[in-house]
């Protein structure tokens, strides 16, 4: 009898573990509902895939709300992405219907209530990606849940317009561009307004992102549109001060697109017209990287074109004098170790070759073509700081990888860096938080010395390791529950030592005269706390594009 009321009891308890889910949710569109996981004995994640935040876009204009729904809306599969170029740039996937996002929402026994969210902005160069992007083993490589439930905080991943739909401009009240910026703002915006009935706190936002999301994140806090709509941001491998993120040359990129699509005309305004007559898929494809570009007289810093701008409106001047919009957010910011190693690799085909040799020669073209603006003194100069450790006779290995911390530091490093320094010079009591993540890659292919590549933080901050644990070994948990840890305590509190998850280190804030940072890896002690050297303000000089 006592072993049968145990059984009754485990039973009850069982089944009011799994009741808290939040079943038909009714937003300002209509009722949706989505579908439970089960994480653990204790707890679940409800997801809800595919809502729209906005309706149909028209080409070039900024979206508008949703006309909403009747019955209810079954949330379970994702929906398509923005019209784009495929990976290999062959052809075009997707669709002009796709402002959609995702809703990752942990529960334990009882239902959540005024949690921490997370907004995601996927990376892609403005060109390509999605909110579900890069299945791996089955699963989104934004797939929330992980996340969610180790860091109880509601993750929200969006759609945003890329390619020439979503960033074409001529620099005019004609064509303004940025569309896919306001496609990311009116899904912060929705998030905003609808969260408190799926558990959220919609006065405890975080947005945050990498690379072209990082830099679009960037661009959210500069806004004056963002006033008031979250409270943290996180930039992981871009800002709005990296060389590829802003389009100075808006008009010249249009000509180009039109030529290519048939629209060339000497009067500007029938040009524009016909861009606008014109197929989408077509123009998708117009806006792809011309590879061309690069051979001979350029880097690939070149090829990366489609960009926001500066419109006058949603960012209405130079980035660089936008900090003081930025004042009231806490940020954290940091990149990867060798983000730069993949573009460099373009650049400087030999660095990834036993066989060829990487000359002095091709160092300085390098940097000449990173700093075209700058005239031979800094080459000469830059050049004399990156060599400094390479002795007499430096080994291949070392000159391959300083090869790639140039274009890692031009890109990715030295904009962040001055993007910290603003944000802590303007602050208003907001705090902010510098990082390097230099976890070795995993990709086998690259040469011993290659540390993290562009995007592999992504693998371990959305619980990979956790959800497909067969590829993964124990090192990867522990560095994939440290991160989780840190950015959802930032998102709850503005601090990444403090909230619901015990880190592995203190990590201290960046201000306006100390900037230390941590590194981030699977071996965290008191010595992952370290400060910027005197050598990154020379390169702050050297590389700065303003």
């Amino acid at each position: 009898q006592v072993m049968l009321l145990l059984v009754i009891l485990l039973g009850v308890g069982l089944n009011s573990a799994a009741a808290a889910k939040l079943g038909v949710v009714e937003t300002e569109g209509g009722l949706v509902e989505g579908q439970s996981y089960r994480m653990s004995l204790f707890r679940t994640v409800d997801v809800f895939k595919g809502i729209p935040f906005a309706d149909v876009p028209g080409k070039w204009e900024k979206p508008k709300p949703h006309p909403g729904w009747s019955g209810i809306l079954k949330a379970t599969k994702y929906r398509d992405r923005c019209l784009q170029v495929t990976l290999l740039q062959t052809k075009t996937q997707g669709s002009e219907d796709c402002l959609y996002l995702n809703i990752f929402v942990p529960q334990g026994s009882s239902l959540s209530t005024n949690l921490p969210v997370m907004v995601y902005l996927f990376g892609g160069a403005f060109l390509l990606g999605a909110s579900n992007d890069l299945a791996i083993l089955g699963d989104s490589l934004y797939d929330g849940k992980e996340m969610a439930d180790r860091g109880k905080v509601i993750i929200v991943t969006v759609n945003y317009r890329v390619g020439t739909l979503g960033f074409l401009s001529t620099g005019d009240s004609r064509l303004p561009g940025n569309y896919g910026l306001w496609d990311q703002h009116a899904a912060i915006s929705w998030v905003r307004r609808n969260i408190a009935a799926f558990g959220g706190n919609p006065d405890n936002m975080t947005i945050f992102g990498q690379s072209a999301g990082a830099a679009s994140v960037s661009f959210q806090m500069l806004s004056p549109y963002s006033k008031g709509l979250f409270r943290r941001a996180i930039t992981q491998c871009g800002v709005a001060l990296s060389p590829w993120a802003l389009q100075r040359n808006p008009m010249g990129l249009t000509k180009k697109i039109a030529r290519k699509v048939g629209c060339w005309r000497s009067d500007e305004d029938e040009m524009i017209t016909c861009l606008k007559m014109s197929d989408p898929a077509g123009l998708t494809m117009a806006g792809k990287i011309d590879v061309l570009l690069i051979l001979g007289k350029g880097t690939v810093m070149d090829l990366l074109e489609l960009a926001p701008v500066v419109d006058g409106d949603f960012i209405p001047d130079d980035p660089s004098r936008l900090f003081h919009n930025a004042a009231q957010f806490d940020y954290m910011a940091g990149v990867n170790s060798m983000d730069g190693h993949i573009f460099a690799g373009v650049d400087v085909p030999s660095i990834n070759s036993e066989k060829h040799v990487t000359t002095v020669e091709q160092v300085k073209g390098l940097l000449a073509g990173l700093t075209k603006e700058k005239g031979n003194a800094a080459i000469d100069s830059a050049f004399s700081v990156y060599s400094s450790n390479w002795g007499s006779a430096p080994e291949q290995a070392l000159v391959k990888k300083t090869v790639a911390d140039i274009e890692t530091d031009f890109l990715f490093l030295v904009p962040t860096q001055i993007a910290l320094q603003l944000h802590a010079n303007n602050s208003s009591g907001a705090n902010t938080y510098s990082y390097l993540f230099n976890m070795k890659t995993r990709i086998f292919v690259f040469p011993k010395w290659v540390e993290a590549e562009h995007a592999e933080d992504l693998q371990y901050l959305f619980g990979k390791p956790f959800s497909t644990p067969l590829v993964y070994f124990p090192r990867h948990r522990d560095l994939s529950g440290y991160m989780i840890a840190y950015w959802t305590n930032f998102a709850r509190t503005g601090d990444p030592n403090r909230g619901e998850s015990r880190v592995p280190v203190p990590w201290p804030t960046f201000t306006k005269y100390r900037r230390p940072y941590v590194t981030i890896n699977h071996k965290m002690s008191k010595s992952s706390v370290r400060y910027a050297a005197l050598c990154y303000i020379l390169l702050l000089l050297y590389f700065s594009v303003f």
